[in-house]
This record gives structure tokens, sequence and C-alpha cells, in this order.
């Protein structure tokens, strides 16, 4: 049953769980290897969705597939964006990161175009251009293009986080055909599964022995990951799609509040400027196709 409030606050509480997640892995950064950090975050998150599922009384089903070659690959790109992701978060400012992240769904729309042979129109076009035109507004100061220069490390966060929303935008082409036969539950799960045994190949390169602090940060790093995918997963079953996807870039606003309150980092005008380019693009092509369902629902419902 339909309920969009409701769809709309667990969507908003998947965005401030995830933004939480990714602040914790910030914040461990500078003590844990990359590698560790996926573990964690895939590992712990493991539970939860177990639980999710046995509450629902969906255990025995939830986690079948009829294509297990398919979560592989999906397994392998997507861990590769969140070690991407994770790196390019420790050597960014966290607002600068979450924006950059911002062009995920637009790479999408491009592999779309290429790999699913989906009809990109003008406009949707246009809006992507417009999309990556505030991503070269952000990245300007990393890659030396306007006033100041940046370091050598943040430049290589910027492109390390690219390459994670570039692979995380493909990860998403295996999803849309994964989920004609493939539940949403078992995506989820056997994703956590590949990305926690795949990060166990970096463990020679330098994994180290948390204090107990630490190791309770990133414990809860998988914990609010997997409560954040079961939020997100459930606003879908109350709203549509369309509706809900807009409250993503609420953690533009989030991100700000916490580059600022935790770990000191201002927002610069430029970054704000392309940050909200960005938005502007991605909320008109969801608009946009929001706009052009309802007419074909309309449409499919005329008497001929």
């Amino acid at each position: 049953m339909k309920n969009p409030r409701t769809g709309i606050l667990l969507k908003l509480g998947s965005v401030f769980l995830f933004t939480v997640m990714a602040a914790i892995l910030k914040a461990t950064a500078p003590a844990v290897p990359t590698g560790e950090q996926v573990f964690f975050r895939s590992f712990f998150g493991i539970p939860v969705i177990l639980v999710w599922l046995a509450l629902k009384g969906e255990l025995a089903t939830g986690l079948r597939t009829a294509n297990p070659m398919a979560h592989a690959y999906r397994g392998i790109i997507g861990t590769i964006s969140m070690g991407c992701g994770f790196a390019g978060l420790g050597l960014l400012p966290f607002p600068e990161a979450t924006a950059l992240n911002y062009a995920m769904p637009l790479m999408t729309v491009i592999f779309a175009a290429m790999f699913l042979d989906e009809r990109v129109g003008v406009f949707r076009l246009s809006m992507v251009a417009l999309g990556f035109a505030g991503v070269l507004i952000v990245l300007s100061q990393r890659l030396s293009l306007g006033m100041g220069s940046a370091s050598a490390e943040q430049s290589l966060g910027a492109m390390l986080t690219l390459t994670g929303a570039a692979f995380g935008a493909l990860a998403q082409i295996f999803i849309s055909r994964m989920v004609a036969t493939e539940q949403t539950s078992a995506v989820v799960f056997w994703f956590l599964v590949t990305a926690s045994v795949l990060s166990l190949v970096t463990l020679p390169f330098g994994w180290v022995v948390p204090d107990p602090a630490t190791t309770g940060l990133l414990v809860a790093a998988g914990l609010v990951g997997g409560l954040a995918q079961i939020m997100l997963t459930s606003s879908y079953r109350f709203a549509d799609a369309s509706l809900v996807a807009p409250f993503d870039y609420a953690s533009m606003l989030m991100a700000i509040a916490v580059g600022w309150f935790v770990f000191g980092e201002p927002t610069t005008l430029r970054m704000l400027a392309g940050a909200a380019v960005i938005i502007a693009a991605g909320v008109a092509i969801i608009l946009r196709e929001r706009h052009l369902g309802i007419r074909r629902g309309q449409r499919a419902g005329t008497p001929r």
C-alpha cells in the first residue's frame, strides 16, 4: 500500500544514515586502510540484512538467486566503486566528496544509453551536460583550472571519487538487468558477501589492528550502512521512485553541516555553485521522467 509520507521519511532517514556512515569512514581513514574499511562496512552490514529478512519471514527465500555470475560481476564492480569512494572520502573535504558523488546518476544515464539501448532525448542529454559542467566547477580548484591550486593529495581524492562514481553507475546498469530475475534483498546480500571476500585481497597491504574506539566506529559503519540500505529499499515500497529520488540531495545539506561542525572544513562558494548546478540537473531529469511516466500512464488508461 502506497504511503508517500512514509516513503519520504524512510528515504530521508536512509540519506541521514548514509551520511553518518560516510562521516565515520572519513574519521577512521587516517588510522585504517581503505581495504579494511570496505571489509568492516560490508561484513557488518550482512547481519542487519539477515535480521531484516528473518523479521519479514523471508529468510528462506530472500537470498535465492537464479544468476550467481551476475552477482559476482556486480559485486566486483560495486567493490571497486566502494573502495575508490572511501579512498576519495579520506582525501577530500566531506561536502566536496558528496558533491562529486552526484555525478553517479548522470553517468548512469550515459551508460544506460550505451549498454541498455535506452533512448536518451535532447532534454536528458542537455541536463547531463549541465550536470557535468557543475562537476567541472567543483573540480576546477582540484585541477588548478581556476584561481588557487590544490594539493596532489586532494587532486587524487577527486579523481578517485569520480572513478568510484563511474563504477557505481556501471553497478546500477547491472542491477537494472538483474532485478528482472533477482530479489532486491538477494542483490544487496550477495554484494555485501562479495565485497567482504574481495576486500580480504588487500589484507597483506597494510591492514592494522585498530584500537577499541576505532574498531567500534568501523563496526558501527557496517551496521548503520546495513540499516540505511533497508530504509532505502523500504522507501520504494511506500512511494514511487520518482517521488523519493530528489531527496537524495538532502545529503548535501547534511554534508555541509558535518564538514563544518565535525571536521572543521569550510565550504567554498565554488563548491556550492558546482553542487547547485549538479543538483539542479539531477532534479530536472527526475521531474521530467516523472512527468513522462504520468503521461504514459494516462495514455495507457485511455480507451481506444
